[in-house]
């Protein structure tokens, strides 16, 4: 067994989860299925999925397979993750800031409804990229790619708004989760 001190921290997004009545998981009941399946160090933040653990895996596909596989043997329903680094973490929500900062200098702070981060499974491809930018309606939202985390910073209600998680995966090919930026700060402060 590998030494706690030496062994990586990932954090993990559950997507769509207590959401809705069918997929209802109570943090605790997530710690404890994810400690019996071998996770030490177990934190969550939030009802909505957002986990910190540690483990000897270095693959962070493979880790993403065990924490679905995880998830569904004590649920009995599956759910996407998405697995970052502490790193991965702290560049989203570095990037987030960065890019709230820009558009609220461009449109104004108080034209800035939302700043929302989607956090993808895999890279995007480089069109899939061009596309999601050119459905992007200035006016009403603004988007930007960086690795694995996509920056919208919504002009409008997040109601309202033509651009979501659900249009993001779509347009980009890539399954993902999003996390309001309130949120990303947060588990960077307390996770990285």
């Amino acid at each position: 067994m590998c030494d706690d001190a030496v062994m990586p921290t990932y954090v993990a997004f559950l997507r769509a989860i207590n959401l809705g009545p069918r997929n209802k998981y109570p943090m605790a009941e997530l710690r404890a299925a994810l400690e019996s399946a071998g996770f030490t160090d177990v934190a969550t933040h939030i009802q909505t999925g957002n986990v910190r653990l540690r483990t000897p895996a270095r693959s962070v596909a493979r880790l993403t397979e065990r924490l679905e596989a995880a998830v569904a043997a004590d649920r009995g329903f599956p759910l996407d993750v998405v697995v970052l680094t502490p790193a991965e973490l702290a560049a989203a929500a570095a990037g987030g800031e960065a890019r709230l900062a820009a558009v609220a200098a461009d449109v104004g702070e108080e034209q800035v409804h939302g700043q929302y981060v989607t956090f993808l499974r895999d890279l995007p491809a480089p069109e899939a990229v061009e596309r999601l930018d050119a459905v992007v309606e200035p006016e009403r939202a603004r988007v930007s790619v960086v690795d694995r985390a996509v920056h919208l910073t919504l002009l409008e209600g997040y109601q309202q708004a033509r651009l979501d998680n659900n249009r993001i995966e779509k347009v980009l090919g890539v399954r993902g989760t999003n996390r309001n930026l309130t949120v990303v700060r947060r588990l960077a402060a307390d996770w990285t």
